[in-house]
């Protein structure tokens, strides 16, 4: 870890930032400082976890990397919570108040791709890429938690930091199965970022979610010879799909469907006895999902009616909406307008221009503007995270970073290797400022602690949490 603090480095902080020279207290300059210190411990840890570009719940390199950095630190990590083996939560100091921080690191498959402005596979034959920057998400955070977790021990702050390692965010799986199994349940607080194309604190509503898979049994038999003694559980798949096709006419627009099979037979000339469909059901709450997803398990028992074939209905994971909590919105705001957007270069810029011609896109670079927090909840752009799960259980907060082009396409190629470039990590450099000083407020400022508890009461109605995924039920770990 870099323990040095370079002179020229600081000089050129405080010039972009004059408020860090006059206004902060001391324990927000030491963690400016620390950042400082920190930033090539940030970059090494974002590239190698470019490298490994491992996917949901497979993340075994990429966990071991962040806990055993964390480790050595002075964290105590406990490994493989919540039946995952790359889950992980590391903590460090005691009592209140308890803050937490999370950090996500899986890729996405078939995206992956050379750091270079072009369509070019990897020359390693990895084929999954950081196509959402979880690489940069799984550094920034960490590097917060390092961040807080240096000054918390040079100013002597009363708390406890845990920052989690929550696995398969892409699948929509890690923080649910660590959500029901208790292991946010005493945090004061949850701090968050993502990878994205602006700099904003997130209040932009976003979906609930179903991740489900309906699997029909039928009998084999020769497609020619005697089909009549054959049950096609292909056909019972078609059935699903038109009938959830058919049900799009009568869902609000705000609702998302789709899906796709993972198996539908072996051979043409055999009557297919499994098949399969792999869908996703979304909207702005949790009860529009679940009235969705009880109409398409009416469809798929149709289905297998009218096939005669049996069905099989399992819900891997299921997530809520975000729920915001305004003034920890409010203090990141604060946060990320004196720590402003990443620093980039010419060249990380010229590299964004260079992968937008090649896609045919306006050449408008990386978005380096800060923008303002909206006085409402902006309307719902599409896209889910299980991060909202965490936002019903204690308030959090969270921002997102430009990290690539504007305009570029998300979940693809060119975020993969945006995301993979020298100059990214200084992204999650940024955000690891704005949740460290974030931290900083929550462990100094116990009249924001209750704000935010208000608010969380006020929007949940003092329900309790309640998880989608049945009891006893294990996390989909690849065989």
């Amino acid at each position: 870890m870099l323990r040095h603090l370079s002179v020229v480095c600081l000089a050129a902080a405080i010039s972009a930032v004059p408020a860090l020279a006059q206004d902060l207290p001391p324990a927000k300059r030491a963690v400016l400082s620390e950042a400082d210190r920190l930033s090539g411990e940030i970059a090494r840890i974002a590239s190698t976890l470019w490298n490994y570009s491992e996917l949901a719940l497979k993340e075994q390199r990429s966990a071991a990397l962040l806990a055993d950095l964390l480790e050595r630190e002075g964290f105590k990590v406990e490994r493989g919570v919540a039946s995952m083996p790359t889950a992980f939560v590391a903590t460090y100091g005691s009592g209140k108040p308890v803050i937490g921080i999370l950090a996500e690191y899986d890729a996405l498959p078939g995206i992956g791709n050379a750091a270079v402005p072009r369509r070019q596979p990897r020359e390693d034959g990895v084929a999954a890429g950081q196509g959402c920057g979880h690489d940069l998400f799984g550094a920034g955070s960490v590097g917060a938690a390092l961040m807080l977790k240096r000054v918390m021990e040079g100013q002597r702050l009363q708390g406890t930091l845990r920052l989690y390692g929550t696995p398969a965010e892409e699948t929509g799986v890690g923080k649910i199965y660590m959500a029901r199994d208790g292991l946010f349940d005493d945090l004061d607080a949850a701090l968050e970022w993502h990878p994205s194309q602006e700099n904003a604190v997130a209040n932009i509503a976003n979906q609930a979610l179903n991740n489900f898979t309906i699997e029909f049994t039928g009998q084999p038999a020769h497609a020619a010879y005697d089909p009549w003694n054959g049950r096609s559980a292909l056909d019972a798949v078609e059935l699903l799909a038109h009938g959830m096709n058919l049900m799009r006419e009568h869902v609000k627009p705000t609702a998302r469907i789709h899906y796709v099979f993972p198996g539908g037979g072996e051979a043409p000339n055999v009557v297919p006895s499994a098949a399969s469909l792999w869908g996703f059901v979304r909207d702005i709450d949790r009860s529009s999902v679940e009235g969705h997803y009880a109409w398409i398990l009416k469809i798929a028992e149709g289905a297998a009616l009218a096939t005669r074939t049996t069905y099989k209905a399992t819900l891997t994971t299921g997530l809520h909406e975000y729920m915001f909590n305004r003034p920890l919105q409010e203090a990141m705001q604060r946060n990320l307008e004196t720590v402003g957007s990443p620093r980039f270069g010419e060249a990380e810029q010229q590299f964004a221009r260079d992968l937008q011609r090649e896609l045919g896109l306006p050449q408008d670079g990386i978005d380096t503007t800060v923008r303002k927090l909206e006085a409402g909840v902006q309307p719902v752009e599409g896209g889910s995270t299980d991060v909202s799960d965490v936002s019903h259980i204690t308030p959090t907060v969270g921002l997102s970073i430009s990290t690539a082009g504007k305009h570029l396409p998300w979940h693809s190629w060119a975020t993969t290797a945006s995301h993979g470039i020298p100059g990214a990590s200084r992204a999650a450099e940024t955000a690891a400022r704005v949740i460290a000083l974030t931290g900083i407020d929550l462990l100094t400022q116990p009249e924001l602690i209750r704000q935010a508890r208000a608010d969380f009461v006020k929007r949940t109605g003092g329900q309790p949490y309640k998880s989608p995924i049945p009891a006893g039920q294990k996390p989909p770990i690849p065989k």
